[in-house]
């Protein structure tokens, strides 16, 4: 089979009622990803639930509850087809308690679109939400701007949410020029896959076509094969399947892998027997392929979310410690030397000390402002040293920024953000 369009991995962000779901239900149907009888069968659903209009959210939210039962491998994500690319989208959660799922979406994103709600505009979670974006290496965002049939499709209603998103995505350091403003009405169809006419006042791309217009991504096929393993399905008939996306290098059938950390923190040896992508086998998966694979002398106890499969002669390093350059998003007080809370690496969750705190940075220089700080406090930016509490698969920017990147989260909360710039092994 000839090899399809380039793999996109879109994420779409938002807080929990800007009509993520509902964008993305509109666009897999207008674009024909969905049938007419699945949209007449959620209608009904949706009806009968007393929730008349939802059935577009039921699109990706009854492939939310199916994941959970564990019925196909790649459900949480949609195919879409356009003119470049063929797009998995990933519909990351909006809602607080989720946000570490959208830090796995983010990690696996090439570009985002961040969708606001015209009535609502700017919410609290918008500027954590630009700053994991940010912090997890994706540097393409477009931003819808939602229910813009509830605001009578005003023009200056756009105008003002556009101001207020611009500022908080120049804080973050995007470069505005390059970021697309869209205004929609997910649940009408307007802008999304067909122009509105309600809109004449705007002449940019629909949702749709702004697909074709983020830059191509570039695929770290030069590394050396890393997976995050996302979730593990057991399937009568295959066995254990790893499921995750290939963040760098090339997976192939019959290639001896290594399991990082594994339960024991020593890793466990297997070999690929077979690759799957979107229910067909493949003979290999590339950096940015999201997979399902069944590894020969792997079973259900020896992988779990988290764990990375990497190419056994040259495996990821587990780590005793490690620098970091890191940002402090959103701490109620300060944050001083001792504190362990929980770090979100690629798929994995690691309990992990700062240990010291070595020099706080000023952001717009680069220039080091104070040596040893005593504590950091939102906003600041610094280099700082971590002791993992458990045993932690992590690279460093210069070997690998698809591995180096992580958030830290405490108490529901999105504390900060960061990236690896040195580190130890453990022996």
């Amino acid at each position: 089979m000839a090899k399809e369009k380039p793999n996109m991995n879109v994420v779409f962000v938002g807080h929990v009622d800007a009509g993520k779901s509902t964008t993305v239900g509109r666009l897999l149907f207008d674009s024909g990803a969905v049938s007419e009888q699945e949209m007449a069968k959620l209608k009904q659903e949706a009806e009968k639930h007393g929730k008349i209009g939802f059935e577009f959210a039921y699109v990706m939210d009854q492939i939310r509850e199916s994941r959970e039962r564990g019925v196909t491998i790649d459900l949480a994500y949609r195919k879409i087809l356009t003119n470049k690319f063929q797009i998995t989208i990933i519909d990351a959660p909006g809602h607080k308690d989720f946000v570490k799922n959208m830090i796995t979406g983010a990690s696996q994103a090439d570009a985002a679109f961040l969708v606001i709600s015209a009535p609502s505009g700017v919410e609290l979670q918008t500027k954590e939400h630009l700053w994991l974006l940010r912090t997890m290496g994706v540097q393409n965002v477009a931003v819808i701007v939602n229910k813009m049939d509830m605001v009578e499709f005003k023009e200056d209603r756009f105008k003002k949410v556009k101001e207020e998103v611009s500022q908080l995505l120049g804080a973050v350091g995007y470069k505005l020029d390059k970021v697309q403003f869209i205004p929609i009405a997910g649940l009408k169809g307007d802008n999304v896959v067909k122009k509105s006419a309600n809109m004449s006042w705007y002449s940019g791309p629909t949702v749709m076509e702004q697909f074709d217009l983020f830059p191509m991504p570039e695929l770290p096929t030069n590394l050396p094969m890393r997976m995050p393993v996302q979730d593990v399905y057991e399937i009568t008939g295959i066995g254990t399947v790893p499921v995750g996306k290939v963040e760098t290098g090339i997976m192939k059938v019959g290639q001896k892998v290594k399991i990082l950390p594994g339960r024991t923190g020593k890793g466990v040896d297997g070999e690929v027997k077979t690759i799957e992508m979107h229910h067909e086998a493949i003979p290999e998966a590339v950096a940015g392929d999201n997979v399902g694979i069944n590894i020969r002398g792997v079973g259900k106890k020896d992988i779990a979310r988290g764990d990375v499969i990497c190419d056994a002669s040259a495996p990821v390093p587990i780590v005793e410690e490690f620098t970091a350059m890191i940002t402090i998003i959103n701490h109620p007080t300060v944050l001083a030397k001792g504190y362990t809370p929980v770090f979100h690496v690629h798929t994995a969750q690691v309990p992990c000390q700062f240990v010291e705190l070595l020099e706080q940075i000023d952001p717009r220089t680069g220039q080091v402002i104070k040596e040893h700080p005593d504590f950091l406090k939102n906003g600041d930016l610094a280099k700082v040293k971590i002791k993992p509490q458990g045993n932690l698969a992590l690279e460093t920017q210069k070997q690998n920024p698809f591995m180096s990147r992580f958030a830290v989260r405490d108490a529901g909360q999105t504390v900060a953000a960061g990236v690896c710039i040195e580190l130890k092994a453990k022996a």
